[in-house]
């Protein structure tokens, strides 16, 4: 009987003992300062998206493989509650600016981006985007324009811009619903880049020394429950090609934009989708930064969308979800880093600070305030 209860006692406390916690891993060899930064935003993705994720997908993220974790204050130039164009423009930037600004400061005036600095120090450069590359996060690093629905302007800037790599919709901006009737596309062309409708598989061999440009889309892409399903490769591919394209490093930034339309809907089936699928992204791309150890990731949103919470009644695998507003809010916005310098991302700060840490980490100049430039 008590050979019984010992073995009882043994496998009760067994029974006790918490979930193995996901290991965070160290890069195989880091260096002292990052050769490349990669900015990953899942658009609208506040804690309680995360954890919405989280504990739909079995209690395991990637996410939780970050050593660092801080906050960043979103507000804007304008508004308490930022807008994607305002909050992108100061992790772009380091400025705070207006709702719906793409690319200005709150002087109505050009901000040289950290894409457009890292370029000119002969970075390579790039985003992946499950948006349209017109949308107001991926073209508040590109772009300049007063106002973030001012699409065909924004293609114009795309595609005069010295940028390396574009992977997202809205392909008929760039040609086909255009009132100037510019073929954009053809001009690209005859500039260098390589116009592709489907996303080369990562280890595919694109010459490195020509642009690419992969439309996924003719306007926004499908959500991931209608079968979209490259954001996670296509994320890869962007780093492999970038670290091929110059010996100086790159910039990339990746958008999860539906994450954020989802929750505008309050639909937290899409969402947890759409941020799942971004966290594979996430995944693969710290597998990529873990071989190298010159890779400072950071991953982050603009913004918490929905005011969504876990209630009471929820389990592992079946939440129940409540959701405030159909719009933005003003939440705190976890903050993660992971590789060279991402000590830096922890504490809580503004949302400008991202943009200021990110500079000095690529060591592009010191970073200030306001960044504001006259137009080229």
């Amino acid at each position: 009987m008590k050979r019984i209860a010992g073995l009882s006692m043994i496998l009760l406390l067994a029974a006790c003992q918490p979930a193995k916690e996901v290991e965070i891993e160290a890069p195989v060899r880091q260096a002292a300062s990052p050769r490349n930064v990669i900015l990953m935003i899942g658009d609208g993705m506040g804690l309680a998206q995360v954890s919405a994720a989280l504990y739909s997908n079995n209690n395991r993220l990637n996410l939780e493989r970050f050593p660092v974790v801080g906050f960043h204050k979103s507000y804007s130039g304008s508004d308490l509650i930022t807008d994607s164009a305002a909050g992108a423009t100061a992790f772009a930037c380091g400025v705070k600016t207006y709702n719906n600004a793409i690319g200005l400061g709150p002087d109505t005036l050009p901000c040289i981006t950290i894409l457009e600095e890292a370029s000119l120090q002969g970075l390579a450069t790039g985003i992946v985007v499950t948006s349209t590359v017109t949308h107001a996060t991926p073209a508040a690093f590109v772009a300049h324009q007063p106002l973030r629905i001012l699409y065909e302007n924004i293609a114009v800037d795309i595609a005069e811009s010295n940028i390396d790599l574009i992977i997202g919709g809205g392909k008929t901006y760039f040609y086909n619903r255009r009132m100037d009737r510019r073929n954009l596309l053809a001009e690209m062309s005859d500039r260098g880049f390589l116009i592709l409708d489907n996303v080369p598989s990562p280890r595919s061999k694109i010459d490195a020394s020509r642009r690419l440009a992969v439309f996924t889309a003719e306007d926004q892409p499908p959500h991931v429950n209608q079968g979209r399903d490259y954001l996670p490769y296509a994320s890869l591919f962007a780093a492999e090609f970038l670290s091929k394209k110059s010996d100086k490093g790159f910039f990339l930034m990746i958008e999860g934009s539906q994450i954020d339309w989802a929750a505008h809907s309050n639909n937290e089936r899409d969402m947890i989708k759409e941020t799942l699928d971004f966290d594979r992204a996430v995944g693969m791309i710290l597998d990529f930064a873990r071989k190298r150890g010159d890779t400072l990731v950071i991953v982050t949103a603009d913004h918490e969308t929905g005011g969504a919470s876990i209630v009471d009644g929820s389990k592992i695998n079946r939440l129940d979800m409540k959701f405030t507003t159909n719009g933005h809010t003003a939440s705190l916005v976890p903050v993660y880093a992971y590789g060279p310098d991402s000590e830096s991302f922890s504490g809580i700060y503004e949302n400008t600070a991202i943009y200021h840490k990110m500079k000095a980490a690529l060591n592009l100049g010191a970073g200030r305030e306001s960044t504001s430039i006259k137009g080229e």
